[in-house]
Formats: C-alpha cells, sequence, structure tokens
C-alpha cells in the first residue's frame, strides 16, 4: 500500500498528475463538507416543520415524514453508486449525485402538496446517497487503519458543524425572507458551491488495479462478503442501532424541545450546542484513536453512552422532568457517539479496501436504512414526553453491544488496526 501521507498529485489514478496537488487536510475539509450537504438537507428545514406542516396540511408527527423520507431513501440509495464509482471511478459518480441533489432541491422548493413534497424529498435523499456512500471510499483508497479512523473522525468534526449551525440558518432563512421554500434554495446553491470546488481539486482516488466489473454476481459478491464478515457485520449494525437512536431524536426533536420543553424560539440553539458537542468529541476522537486504537476507544464510549442513557431514562420517568436535564443528557449522549461512529465504520470498513466503493455501498445500506427506520419510528412514538426517546436510546446501546461481542467474539478493547490488509 502507498504511503498514506503522499498528498494527491502524481499517483496511480488516470487523471491525478492532470490536477493540483491536494493535500490531506484540503481532502478532509471537502469530503466533510460533501457529506455535511447531506446533513444540512435534514437539519436546516427542522425550525419549518412547524410552518411547512401548515402551509402545505400536514397534521401531527406526520411532519416528521420530511424528515424520515430523506432519510430511509438515502440509506436505499447507497446500495446504487458504490458498484459504479468500483468500476467507473470516484469523480463521475458523485458529480452525478451532486446533480440530483441540486437539482431535487429547487424541486422541493417549488412542491405544491405534502405529499409532492415527500415524493421529491425521498428522491433527494435517494440520489444524495452518492455524497454519503463515496467520502468513506475514497479515504479508503489513500488510507486504512487507525489513520483511517483518525481522518474520519476529523471529516466528521466539520462534518458535524453543519448540522450545529443548519436549525440556525434555516430560521435566518424564515425570518428574513419569510418563506421555507428558500431553505431548498440554500441547499441548491450550497450543492453548487461544492461542486465546483471537488470539479476543480479532486483527482480519481480510484487505483486502475482495483477497477471492477460492472457485473451483478461480482457486485453481489463483494456486497455479500462487505455485509457478512463476523468481524466487521457487529460493527455495521451496532452503529446502525445507536445512531438510530440519533436519528429518532432528530425526527422529534422540534416537538419534543420546542413544544414538551416549551424552548421554541431557543431550538436552534440547543440543537447546535448538542451537536457542537458531538463535533468537540470527534476531534477529541482523532486525537486520541491512533494512541490508543479505534476498538479501545469506542467499546469504552459505548459503555458509557448506555450509563448515559440509563441516566436519561431515570430522568425521563419522573413526573416533570425539565429542560435542564434533557438537553445535558442528550448532549453527553451526541458527544459519545462522536467516539462511536466513525471508528465503528472505519473497523468495518478495514478489511475491504479492493472493494471500498462497493462495501462502503453495502454498509451504508445496512447503516442507513435500518438506522432511518429505526429513527422513524422512534420519532413517530413520540407522545409528548422524553421516555420513548430515552427507553430506545438505552436498548439500542445494549443491542449494539451484544453485536460488538457476537464481531469480537466476546473480546473486547483489542489492540488497534493495521493499515495493510
Amino acid at each position: 500500500m502507498q504511503n498514506p501521507d503522499i498528498t494527491f498529485g502524481a499517483g496511480r489514478p488516470a487523471d491525478a498528475g492532470r490536477r493540483p496537488v491536494l493535500g490531506e487536510r484540503e481532502l478532509i475539509w471537502m469530503m466533510a463538507l460533501l457529506m455535511a450537504l447531506n446533513a444540512f438537507g435534514i437539519d436546516a428545514i427542522l425550525p419549518a416543520l412547524d410552518t411547512m406542516a401548515g402551509d402545505l396540511g400536514a397534521t401531527g408527527n406526520n411532519r416528521q415524514f420530511v424528515v424520515g423520507a430523506y432519510l430511509l431513501s438515502a440509506g436505499i440509495g447507497t446500495l446504487v453508486p458504490g458498484a459504479f464509482a468500483d468500476r467507473y471511478g470516484r469523480r463521475p459518480v458523485l458529480f452525478i449525485a451532486l446533480a440530483c441533489y441540486i437539482l431535487l432541491s429547487v424541486a422541493c422548493a417549488l412542491a405544491t402538496s405534502f405529499e409532492m413534497l415527500l415524493v421529491l424529498r425521498a428522491l433527494q435523499g435517494f440520489s444524495a446517497a452518492g455524497i454519503i456512500a463515496l467520502p468513506p471510499a475514497i479515504i479508503r483508497d489513500r488510507v486504512g487503519g487507525d489513520k483511517m479512523a483518525r481522518m474520519m473522525s476529523l471529516i466528521f468534526v466539520i462534518f458535524l458543524l453543519v448540522p450545529a449551525v443548519a436549525p440556525s440558518i434555516g430560521q435566518g432563512v424564515l425570518l428574513l425572507l419569510g418563506d421555507w421554500r428558500w431553505i431548498f434554495g440554500v441547499m441548491a446553491a450550497a450543492g453548487c458551491v461544492i461542486t465546483a470546488w471537488v470539479y476543480a481539486r479532486l483527482p480519481e482516488t480510484l487505483h486502475p488495479e482495483d477497477r471492477q466489473d460492472i457485473h451483478l454476481p461480482t457486485i453481489g459478491r463483494n456486497m455479500q462478503r462487505a455485509v457478512s464478515r463476523r468481524e466487521t457485520i457487529g460493527y455495521t449494525l451496532g452503529s446502525a442501532l445507536v445512531f438510530g437512536g440519533l436519528f429518532g431524536f432528530i425526527n422529534s426533536s422540534q416537538q419534543l424541545i420546542g413544544e414538551a420543553f416549551g424552548a421554541g424560539e431557543q431550538f436552534p440553539l440547543i440543537f447546535a450546542f448538542c451537536a457542537g458537542c458531538m463535533a468537540i468529541a470527534n476531534w477529541s476522537n482523532s486525537r486520541i484513536v491512533e494512541r490508543f486504537g479505534a476498538r479501545r476507544v469506542s467499546h469504552a464510549a459505548l459503555f458509557a453512552f448506555i450509563a448515559v442513557s440509563a441516566a436519561q431514562l431515570w430522568f425521563a420517568l419522573q413526573p416533570e422532568e425539565s429542560l435542564w436535564t434533557f438537553v445535558p443528557l442528550m448532549a453527553a449522549n451526541m458527544s459519545l457517539l462522536g467516539f462511536i461512529g466513525a471508528n465503528f465504520g472505519s473497523i468495518a470498513l478495514q478489511p475491504f479496501r479492493h472493494i471500498a466503493g462497493a462495501a462502503s455501498s453495502a454498509q451504508g445500506f445496512l447503516r442507513m436504512t435500518s438506522g432511518a427506520a429505526l429513527g422513524a419510528f422512534i420519532g413517530y412514538s413520540y407522545d409528548g414526553t422524553a421516555r420513548p426517546l430515552a427507553l430506545s436510546l438505552l436498548v439500542t446501546a445494549v443491542l449494539s453491544l451484544a453485536l460488538i461481542l457476537f464481531s469480537e467474539r466476546g473480546k473486547l478493547f483489542g489492540p488497534t488496526v493495521d493499515e495493510d490488509d
């Protein structure tokens, strides 16, 4: 495997020599902001859900489907780009995903009914799957092991700054322009800027010798390998479970914070605080993961997540839970996810450098569809209190631990992960 510290330039990928050198720092920012387009597409619309529901005639918890339809379709869509990216390269597949994201953002802004908006959001999520599935594959083209976990953690630091500020941006658009439709216009504009940057600076990262044929049995075998190995499947499904709890919070956050706790005007700031804690945790993870190893760090974080979730459930069961007990505990759990997500993903993808696109797609499919479906169920279970969310966080964390124990054959806190396959 080539030296992971080499910058992009005159490498093996076909067009690398024709493009300016792309260093590790710029690569991290680019991949983070690509993935952040997806987060922005989810979180920027949260402050407008009530207004949007009123304009389009949605009632009750149905407003959550604007988020849930996007998440679930994005998970299903992750099956598609990886195989094509393993054959034709990362760049062309990425540009198709970006173009669809931009065009469907504009279409969502023009929706005339709630049903039409849901269909467009589902299409937007499905077509945007490439901006979710391909960045990990691009990173895996260059590095592996705990170095990949470090880089993915740094990516998540930047990536999570967007959900921290996205609700504030959405609310700002509402205040300045007075119409939720302009939020989708901002999504389209952000997509155009990122597309121009990627076109100008990102070389093709797929190594010529790693190109795979578009042959359904081959694609099926590659994806089956990526999700059937005992040492990786527990990490894929385990992360789906804990992030399903996070998606449940996102789905119901506007109702829970704005209505149940009566902090509607402070919702963007509270959401930003929680997401910011998660970003800080990912930065901290990037500083320690190569020293202690992705397994040790993530396993310890999962045990802490279970303890915090138990405390969260205890407070939720009290007659009058307050915002000031809910927010610190929710922020703590989101912080712990910063030590779980990137590490679980890197461990799961480690054995598959030669089929990184297909592996990222297959694992992303399981992670996103399971997490989104679970998150939709948790969100729709909202009953005016934090109890369904708190119970779900605890149950999913315990099940995730069981899956990790399965993958690790009962032995936790294993050694660091080597970069070489």
